[in-house]
């Protein structure tokens, strides 16, 4: 291996555990927001704080935008970012941060099912193996109790669905970025969609929500909003850019390998929390990561 592959070997694993351990942090982020504010605050906020660090690389290059594009670039904020961005506060009311991660490993075979169904893409055995140990995975994570028995159906924690319902997001604005965006490039799409959602999640967060009051108010106001700014800012503007690079650098591929090491992190913040994980919550956190592998897996030989 000459130097010149070496650096670059070494830049894409610097940058996957650099988005690792920012990804892997949004979920314990989310939790100390919801401390002061609501979920749609939270997220509202968080989209307000990203758009903003992104706005000196949109706001130059959306004059060269046509109509169509503008309209899309707006789905695609809306599907890739804003919805996603309250779907996970509202799961983490009911959640622990920790097996929130792990529900958002999910997201690569929700790519593969969405992929199938609406955009005539092939879902091959091993997709389908994958999905059958992942979604095993998910029963035993939200139908675990304490003591170690299992809840009814109506026992279910049913706010897992939202973690599902921003993994549904994320998968078809995949798609829309593939299909759609084929002369913009990734930084492009990524500072502009925020830039398209900025205007909604403004009005939403002052005239929709207690989110000024709670700012003069709240006696750990200052404290919860430094957290869901550092959430936008990094977890969401910085990590977008990051992302973006490694995919340029490394390929698809090699970056999808963040999937199955956020969890990790994610757990890791949460039992340092305090949080509790039981047995069957690891058997099924194995299980979950184990399916995303085997459905995502690339064939040798």
């Amino acid at each position: 291996m000459n130097s010149s592959s070496s650096e670059n070997s070494l830049l894409s694993w610097g940058l996957l555990t650099l988005l690792t351990l920012i990804w892997g942090s949004s979920f314990i982020l989310i939790k100390r927001g919801l401390e002061v504010f609501t979920p749609g605050e939270v997220g509202a906020y968080r989209m307000v704080a990203a758009a903003s660090l992104l706005l000196p690389l949109s706001i130059p290059r959306i004059k060269n935008l046509n109509k169509t594009q503008i309209k899309n670039l707006l789905i695609s904020g809306m599907l890739g970012s804003f919805i996603p961005a309250f779907l996970f506060p509202m799961a983490q009311t009911q959640l622990s941060s920790s097996l929130t991660g792990v529900l958002n490993a999910l997201t690569p075979l929700f790519v593969v099912v969405v992929g199938a169904l609406f955009f005539d893409a092939k879902i091959t055995r091993r997709n389908l193996l994958g999905l059958i140990i992942a979604f095993a995975g998910v029963i035993v994570l939200v139908a675990y109790k304490e003591g170690g028995g299992w809840s009814s159906l109506s026992g279910i924690n049913s706010y897992a669905l939202f973690v599902i319902a921003a993994c549904i997001c994320y998968s078809f604005n995949l798609y829309v970025i593939k299909t759609r965006f084929t002369k913009l490039t990734s930084i492009e799409i990524s500072s502009i969609s925020l830039l398209m959602i900025l205007p909604v999640a403004l009005m939403y967060l002052f005239a929709g929500t207690q989110f000024s009051y709670k700012l003069v108010s709240h006696p750990n106001a200052l404290e919860a909003l430094g957290y869901v700014t550092l959430l936008g800012m990094v977890g969401t503007g910085t990590a977008l850019i990051l992302f973006n690079i490694m995919v340029k650098r490394s390929g698809p591929f090699f970056a999808s390998l963040v999937t199955y090491t956020i969890p990790i992190v994610a757990i890791l913040w949460g039992v340092l929390d305090g949080e509790v994980l039981l047995l069957g919550h690891y058997f099924g956190i194995a299980a979950v990561i184990l399916g995303v592998w085997v459905g995502n897996r690339k064939k040798t030989g």
